[in-house]
């Protein structure tokens, strides 16, 4: 394993080019740790995040073969630029009665927003960096998780000293 790396790509939006993108990392042994993707402002195209991890020569090669496939228009390895990260969760949480109020004040201290409420749990919905969800789960890990949904994480390369961001337009 080696260091976690996010690569946007922007492709063409058309049907099979997910496909192939998964396909390769799959074909050549590659991990891919989240994935998201979702049309641009201009509905032509779409940006994926990638978050895979490897050493120096395996993100190379990721890059390499990913530039080489079809419907692909812009590769872009954010890892080495300022970028900023949010990942969404949706968790369940079991919230007895005794437990409802910790429940709320983690949600709180989070930032965090309550989607929906039965009298044996409450469901959350909580956006932040990787260390951000990862801290929170930790706190509701011990109060007890019935389901956690966890969306890829989307990124975007800040100000004006890091290149273009994919997606945007020229």
């Amino acid at each position: 394993m080696g260091t976690r790396h996010v690569i946007a790509v922007l492709v063409e939006n058309k049907p099979g080019v997910l496909a192939r993108i998964s396909g390769m990392f799959s074909g050549r042994g590659f991990n891919i740790h989240s994935l998201a993707v979702a049309p641009t402002l201009d509905t032509k195209l779409s940006r994926m995040t990638i978050v895979t991890d490897g050493n120096q020569h395996i993100i190379e090669q990721i890059i390499k073969q990913l530039r080489k496939l079809i419907n692909v228009v812009k590769v872009q390895d954010l890892t080495d630029h300022e970028y900023v990260d949010r990942e969404l969760i949706l968790v369940r949480v079991k919230a007895t009665e005794d437990k409802r109020e910790e429940v709320l004040r983690i949600t709180d201290i989070f930032r965090g927003k309550v989607v929906d409420v039965t009298p044996d749990t409450i469901t959350l919905e909580v956006t932040g960096s990787r260390s951000k969800i990862e801290a929170i789960l930790e706190l509701l890990t011990s109060i007890g998780i019935l389901e956690l949904i966890r969306a890829g994480t989307v990124a975007i390369a800040r100000g004006k000293k890091t290149p273009k961001a994919a997606g945007c337009p020229e």
